[in-house]
């Protein structure tokens, strides 16, 4: 779950903000871009002290993560375009 008390999150915002600007920087963003970004990030933790704890917590995450966008960002999206256009 993202929602992480607001204190917490201070840590990472000017990251967070310096990779969103890097992905953004040539007018779009390229999904390789995206996963490179993310691998980058899983790859180095795990490296550090690999097990099947973490593989299967950062696994975990990583659907989470995908899961929570879906519901809050791309499912609205898709509710709008429905009443847009018309259903199936």
């Amino acid at each position: 779950m993202p929602y992480i008390k607001k204190d917490d999150r201070i840590r990472f915002e000017e990251g967070i903000k310096s990779i969103v600007a890097a992905l953004k920087e040539n007018g779009d963003v390229k999904p390789g871009d995206i996963n490179y970004v993310f691998s980058t990030i899983l790859w180095e933790l795990f490296k550090e002290k690999p097990s099947y704890t973490l593989a299967n917590s950062m696994v975990g995450a990583m659907e989470c993560v995908k899961l929570e966008f879906y519901r809050r960002q791309v499912a609205p999206y898709e509710d709008a375009k429905i009443k847009e256009h018309g259903d199936i």
